[in-house]
């Protein structure tokens, strides 16, 4: 197995993702940490950098140094994680697929549909790997839950109930907060806060394990604190293109609640639960039989489950593996690419451009459904 370096811009000391990519990435030994443009202050970024034992000559002060610099490399990174704010994804995950690298971009892939059009084209067009860090579908019982769909084990899926609501936006004397205000601001935020925030994690999730698409929404959106431009509770009915009828709540006004996501798939012969606060049991109940508790790890389960674990049955799992196993899809995928092959199709559940595009035009469609007094409003 040969381990690749990576790079990483943004996530900096004080960010609330850059340690679960570090960790993440570094887990299954696919990637080195090598590079980083990890801060908007470059000298507070360098010095976090070297700290981490980054060489202080790959220890960048923005992402345009940063490009420049690993161009010219002959053992330049060869992924690219992409964890700044919204506004400016586009642009730098653009830059890095167009001169060679593949990327993981946090999501939201863009702030418009007509970004993210353009990124799956330029990923195309450049040949490139780029996923997007929907990371909570890296968890293996997630995983046990699309393989239990498709093999048709809850029957035709009839109804996803999918949540992302937590008290953690909750506190209006975080108004002036920085790591909290500039998700209500629309000029780096884009056309949602919560939705977009952590809705289209939710909606994410439903879409990768039904195997469906969302065709139209009815949203509302609500302001518990009135102050905010965007905001910060919605509800959405939607529809999927298999069939299925959906409810999506994402808040963060939910106070008492930690963190809030959770997804169940009902299907004409079963149905399925999942927290992710208690990643490692999946609540599956039969027609007419009593409720089973399936546990990460444990015999029988699909080889895409058993795959993403990494520890045995009984000890417990959580975001940093599930992050880890995003990284090992990529590694796998890029290593197949370079050495001429067809990647493990197990690999192949990372998400992709295309679904961050799905999502984008998603919450698009949401926020003009909420403008539109909860109008039924379809996608693209």
């Amino acid at each position: 197995m040969r381990t690749m370096n990576w790079g990483m811009v943004g996530g900096g000391e004080g960010s609330q993702i850059g340690f679960a990519h570090r960790a993440g990435s570094s887990l299954d030994g696919k990637f080195r940490f090598a590079a980083g443009a990890l801060d908007v202050d470059p000298e507070r970024g360098r010095k976090f950098a070297v700290s981490l034992g980054v060489d202080e000559t790959r220890a960048y002060g923005d992402w345009r140094e940063m490009l420049k610099g690993e161009t010219s490399r002959d053992d330049r990174v060869e992924l690219v994680t992409v964890a700044t704010p919204n506004v400016t994804h586009f642009e730098i995950s653009k830059a890095f697929l167009e001169n060679g690298f593949h990327v993981l971009c946090e999501k939201p892939m863009t702030m418009t549909v007509e970004e993210a059009r353009e990124l799956v084209a330029v990923a195309k067009k450049a040949n490139r790997v780029c996923g997007v860090n929907y990371g909570y579908s890296g968890y293996p019982l997630v995983r046990q839950m699309k393989a239990m769909v498709a093999e048709g084990v809850l029957g035709n899926i009839r109804l996803v109930v999918a949540e992302f609501a937590g008290g953690f936006m909750a506190d209006a004397a975080d108004a002036d907060n920085p790591r909290v205000r500039w998700r209500f601001d629309p000029k780096q935020a884009g056309v949602s806060a919560i939705s977009v925030d952590c809705g289209i994690h939710a909606m994410h999730m439903a879409c990768f394990v039904t195997g469906q698409k969302v065709t139209k929404v009815s949203s509302d959106f609500a302001h518990g604190i009135v102050s905010r431009e965007l905001e910060d509770d919605s509800s959405t009915a939607f529809r999927m293109d298999g069939g299925a009828v959906g409810r999506l709540w994402a808040s963060g006004l939910a106070i008492g609640r930690t963190h809030g996501l959770t997804l169940q798939v009902f299907g004409e012969v079963g149905g399925l639960s999942w927290k992710q606060e208690q990643p490692n049991q999946l609540f599956y109940t039969p027609l007419n039989q009593p409720t089973r508790i399936i546990e990460r790890g444990s015999a029988g389960l699909s080889p895409a489950s058993l795959r993403a674990g990494h520890v045995t049955v009984g000890h417990a799992e959580g975001m940093v593996e599930a992050f880890a196993n995003i990284y090992r899809d990529l590694g796998d995928v890029i290593d197949a690419m370079n050495a001429g092959r067809e990647p493990d199709p197990l690999a192949l559940d990372y998400p992709t451009a295309e679904d961050g595009l799905h999502s984008i035009e998603l919450v698009h469609a949401m926020a003009r459904s909420a403008k539109n007094g909860s109008q039924w409003t379809s996608l693209g």
